[in-house]
């Protein structure tokens, strides 16, 4: 097995300022400075941020165009929610294994593949004949969708130590959430302008790039940023122990024995459940309630939590460091703060009518969603021991995917039942409504956490 670092194991403490630190297996020795926040750089960062963002814009495109792919295919509102519940099924079922892979195999050459395998299946969503081709295609791209994200997030705590991984995932998070907006916006201007298929076929392109980018990443040695950690404040070093041959249930139920990965799980599969339902059909809500196109209804809702988004990533992570320099365990208070702001605002956002005062009350629910979740990220990574973190952030992407795939489809259904007969003649209204509820019980499940940040982060080593 491959050392951290090539000192002996009685060298002394590391003083603090530049040493010399191998990066990644086969490469020399590197200078860094272990009083910067990011000693090896953003870059990764960054190109972990623009697959976040390919992923999302792909996946939001349908959004933007649902109407004109719906007077297309002539099919309602049930099979639109079904769309993403099935394609956000399909992925979890594939991010146990891909957990595991990560924690084996080279995770910048993977999620470089995998952003190829979504560009392809973006051109075959534009070729689509029938809305079971369509549908199916949806669903290949769906089983794609999340695989990026066990060896990114993994790949981000090896480059970063703790006190800067709020702002490290921080860039994904952005990028996640900004893809959302831009989706939307994309697709509903594209879908006006040259129909719904050349949506898809555009959004190839930046993938093709991405996918080129993420290579310029080197793979870093296992358990890099804790040891960059102990290297700045002194402490002894630690020997990387790499997992044991188990099952993959089993491994998973290991995994959720720690109280504080399982709260932040809990927490983000509600959130995941009530944001991922509300904000699919919100161009929608727009368009029907607010009497806009939907190339202006997909703008609209695009601009406004895209501004959000913007302002929730810079003042969650900057907030998030800071508290967690004073002490670990008050990034989640600092999370569990922007994610009740977000909830309260949504809320307002369904129940008061005007363009005004739902695209304010979006704008600010984006911002506390956006700044809760880079530091529950960042809690996750610092609770899971290095040589496993592919297969938590698997098993955490994995239930959140299954508590968020039901939310589309919750709503579309809802809204089918309910008819024409609630608020105002449209029934999205209460539909949407129903899913809040989730967000609320999110932060109380983040709130009984807070304590045991400390004694998860030591276990860890």
């Amino acid at each position: 097995m491959t050392e951290v670092f090539p000192e002996p194991a009685d060298a002394p403490a590391a003083p603090a300022g530049s040493i010399d630190i191998v990066v990644s297996d086969g490469r020399p020795p590197r200078v860094v400075d272990l009083t910067k926040s990011a000693p090896l750089g953003w870059w990764p960062a960054i190109a972990v941020g623009l697959v976040a963002f390919i992923d999302r814009l792909e996946i939001n495109l349908i959004a933007g165009a649902l109407p004109a792919i719906q007077d297309h295919f002539g099919f309602g509102d049930t099979a639109a929610g079904a769309i993403p519940t099935a394609a956000s099924i399909a992925g979890a079922v594939l991010l146990l294994p891909a957990g595991r892979l990560a924690d084996r195999a080279p995770r910048v050459v993977t999620i470089s593949i995998v952003v190829l395998v979504w560009s392809l299946c973006s051109v075959l969503s534009g070729l689509a004949t029938t809305f079971m081709l369509f549908f199916l295609v949806r669903v290949l791209i769906g089983a794609a969708g999340q695989l990026y994200n066990p060896p990114a997030s993994s790949l981000l705590a090896d480059y970063y130590p703790a006190r800067s991984r709020g702002k490290a995932y921080g860039f994904e998070r952005a990028g996640y959430y900004l893809g959302l907006p831009a989706g939307v916006i994309l697709g509903g201007a594209l879908a006006e302008a040259f129909g719904w298929r050349m949506v898809f076929f555009v959004a190839a392109v930046p993938g093709l790039l991405v996918a080129a980018l993420v290579l310029t990443v080197r793979e870093p040695l296992r358990g890099l940023g804790d040891r960059l950690d102990r290297l700045r404040t002194g402490e002894p070093a630690t020997t990387l122990t790499p997992p044991r041959p188990t099952s993959l249930l089993r491994e998973a139920g290991e995994l959720l024995r720690i109280r504080t990965l399982a709260g932040v799980i809990i927490g983000q599969a509600l959130l995941a459940l009530g944001i991922g339902g509300v904000f699919y059909w919100l161009p929608t809500l727009l368009e029907r309630t607010e009497n806009l196109g939907y190339d202006t209804a997909s703008g609209l809702a695009g601009a406004v939590g895209g501004t959000g988004v913007v302002v929730g990533i810079v003042a969650g992570s900057r907030l998030g460091d800071r508290a967690h320099a004073i002490r670990g365990g008050r990034r989640i208070t600092v999370a569990t703060a922007f994610l009740l702001t977000g909830a309260l605002a949504l809320s307002g956002a369904l129940l008061v009518p005007g363009v005004p005062a739902r695209v304010t009350l979006i704008a600010l629910a984006c911002a506390g969603f956006a700044g809760a979740i880079p530091n529950l990220t960042a809690v996750s990574a610092d609770v899971v021991p290095a040589g496993r973190r592919g297969m938590g952030f698997a098993l955490l992407t994995f239930l959140v995917t299954v508590g968020g795939a039901l939310g589309p489809f919750v709503v579309g259904l809802t809204s089918d039942l309910v008819g024409a007969t609630s608020y105002g003649g449209e029934p999205l209204v209460p539909a949407m409504f129903t899913l809040v509820p989730a967000i609320f019980v999110s932060v109380v499940a983040l709130l009984r956490i807070s304590d045991r940040y400390e004694i998860d982060a030591r276990a860890a080593g």
